[in-house]
Parts: structure tokens; C-alpha cells; sequence
């Protein structure tokens, strides 16, 4: 039997089949709920939609120059509303806690020191400690610009720290893992379903989780991706079409729960990191991500076709790819010059498979 839900909430299905969430008391108005059902992110805009019921009473709003009141400006923004829903979320979250910890304090009193102090208290956590940083970094971008709220960005100059895994954040698959993974989950199980779409499509784990048969058409998918909204269309590979057909899949998404159901983003993440420890590999889902990034540029893939594949709506990791495919391209052929000219051409030559063995025989 279902769970009943929060006071003044509402389950709702649409025509479309789609499951919506909503706030509304007696016959007031309905304020829907765009997070996903359950995350802290959804709870919190639950929160928000009953304070913004109408009172009897007129409220008291933080008081003007705050960071509460900051805040609250910022968001109402064409800045904020640029951003995309999955980042508004993660964000919200971050200034709920500090609205929480420091909202009556005075913007003018957020120094640099400040800035630092909160990106270490979360240095255990390195990625939660880079996500506080650049929402600091947009809201106070926003408040020394167009906002006009102080004079100096204090989060300018401060760093973001290195990741866990490695100093460019994520581990990046090697090939041997990949393959190690693939023995582990084969064909035809969810694991292995959920590798190759995140593999042969380069989508993100939001993405991926939501990837279903409504996305496919004529053999090309075509989704808008959640953290930038550009549109990537690609075609169905056959590693990946194989997989689709050996493997039981939902009726909105390929990849499903054990109960059948959809997963969510964060839910998924945590499955499939739990697969990758099964088989004994260090990966994540966004480190296939980076992987299949690696093997398009190794294979020759330029910074536009990077871009339109991985939908990124800037150069910047494209940049970063081709880049390191071409520094590593060139060094192996450079290697050859470091060796005696006389010797050159005789060791670039490749020994045919099982040379060695036939001449100890002999």
C-alpha cells in the first residue's frame, strides 16, 4: 500500500502519462512541483509552494541587504532563470543552507575569507565543496553586476578544489575496465544495458535514466539533454541496439528498476555505482561519459562533432579532449626521434604475432 503523502499535496497523472506533483489548500491556487519526487530538492520546493500560500497576516520578509534577501533577489533574476532546472535545483538546495546557517548576516560582511572558510568546511567532499563555490560564484557575480548589491565579487580568486578520484574530477574508463565490466554484466542484464547507453550515447546520468523508445525515431535518438537544454540527435549504434534487444526495458525508459519502475537520476547513480564494485572497477557513470569523449577524439572526432554529440553548448571540453587526443597522437609519433637515426626505421617496424616464440624453436 502506497505511503499518503505530505499535508496539501497531490499526485496527479496527465494524459501524456506523466506523474506531477502539486501544492494546493482546499480550492487556492495549484503550484506545481517541478523537482523529483522524493530528492531534498522536491521537499524543498514543497516547502516553498506552502509558504507562498496567501495568509491573513502580513509577513515579515528578511530584512533589506542581507544575504536571505540577497538571495531571494537573485533567484527572482534573468540571471537564475538562465540557468538550467537540474542546476536551479542543486543550487537552491546549497542557499537553503546557508539561508538556514547565515541568512540574517549582511552581504557586506561576505569577504573572500568568508568564501574560503565555506568552500573547506566542505573539503571532505570535494564536489559538494566545488558546487558551493560557483553557487557563490553566481550569486555574487550576479549581485557585483546586474544586481549592483556590492562592489567586489569575493569568490573571485578562490579555487576549486581537486577531486577524489582524480585532478581532473571523475576517473575516465580505460578500455580494460570497460571490458572487465562487460564480463562481469553481459548481455541481455540491466548493468550491461545501462554501460552501453551510457557509453554509445555520451549522455549524462540524468540523461540516461530517462532515455526511452519515445526518444527513438527511424533509428536516431533525439533528446534535450536536463543541464544545458541543447537537443542532441544521434543514431542508434549497433553495440547498443543489441543490447536494447536482449534486455527487458520499461515501457517510458529503457532502464528500469527490479520493480519495473523508472529509476531517478540520483538513485541510478548510486545503482550503478554499486555495479561497477561488483566488478571490480573504479568507474562511475560520468566516468563512462568521459570515456566515450576520449575514444571519439582519439578516433579523430573534431571539437563541432564533440560538441553535438556530448551537448555542449561551448568549446571548452571539446577543447580539452581533442587536445589531449592530439598531445598523445603526436608524442607516440615523436618517440621515434629519440631513438639513433640508423636505427630509426628498423625499430618502427611492428614483429609479426609469435615471432618470439618461433625463433626460440628454431
Amino acid at each position: 500500500m502506497p505511503r499518503p503523502l505530505p499535508p496539501s499535496l497531490h499526485r496527479e497523472r496527465t494524459r501524456h502519462g506523466q506523474v506531477v506533483y502539486y501544492v494546493r489548500r482546499k480550492h487556492g491556487p495549484r503550484i506545481r512541483i517541478r523537482a523529483e519526487f522524493g530528492t531534498p530538492a522536491f521537499f524543498e520546493e514543497y516547502r516553498a509552494a506552502l509558504a507562498a500560500e496567501p495568509t491573513s497576516g502580513a509577513g515579515k520578509g528578511p530584512q533589506a541587504g542581507s544575504i536571505e534577501w540577497a538571495i531571494k533577489r537573485y533567484m527572482a533574476s534573468s540571471a537564475w532563470a538562465g540557468l538550467s532546472p537540474a542546476t536551479r535545483r542543486a543550487r537552491e538546495n546549497i542557499f537553503h543552507q546557508i539561508t538556514e546557517a547565515a541568512g540574517d548576516k549582511m552581504l557586506s560582511q561576505v569577504t573572500q575569507r568568508t568564501i574560503i572558510g565555506g568552500r573547506e568546511k566542505r573539503a571532505k567532499t570535494p564536489h559538494a565543496a566545488n558546487n558551493y563555490l560557483k553557487a557563490m560564484r553566481g550569486l555574487f557575480g550576479w549581485a557585483a553586476g546586474d544586481g549592483g548589491l556590492v562592489k567586489v565579487n569575493p569568490a573571485l580568486g578562490v579555487k576549486l578544489l581537486k577531486g577524489a578520484n582524480d585532478a581532473e574530477g571523475f576517473h575516465t574508463w580505460t578500455e580494460e575496465e570497460v571490458g572487465r565490466f562487460e564480463e562481469a554484466w553481459p548481455l541481455g542484464t540491466r548493468e550491461r544495458l545501462a554501460l552501453d547507453i551510457l557509453l554509445y550515447t555520451g549522455l549524462r546520468r540524468g540523461d540516461a535514466a530517462k532515455l526511452g523508445r519515445q526518444h527513438v525515431r527511424d533509428g536516431v535518438i533525439t533528446i534535450r539533454t536536463e543541464k544545458t537544454g541543447e537537443v542532441v540527435s544521434l543514431p542508434v549504434l549497433e553495440p547498443l541496439a543489441r543490447s536494447i534487444a536482449a534486455t527487458k526495458t520499461g515501457d517510458l525508459t529503457f532502464l528500469i528498476t527490479e520493480r519495473g519502475a523508472p529509476f531517478a537520476k540520483e538513485s541510478f547513480g548510486n545503482w550503478f555505482k554499486k555495479a561497477c564494485v561488483k566488478a571490480k572497477v573504479p568507474g562511475s557513470a560520468h566516468g563512462l561519459r568521459k570515456a566515450g569523449a576520449t575514444r571519439a577524439a582519439e578516433n579523430g572526432a573534431s571539437e563541432r562533432e564533440l560538441m553535438a554529440l556530448f551537448g555542449w553548448n561551448t568549446g571548452k571540453m571539446a577543447v580539452h579532449y581533442t587536445k589531449a587526443a592530439s598531445q598523445k597522437r603526436l608524442a607516440q609519433e615523436a618517440a621515434q626521434l629519440l631513438l639513433p637515426k640508423r636505427t630509426r626505421n628498423k625499430t618502427a617496424r611492428t614483429p609479426r604475432p609469435g615471432a618470439g616464440a618461433s625463433a626460440k624453436n628454431r
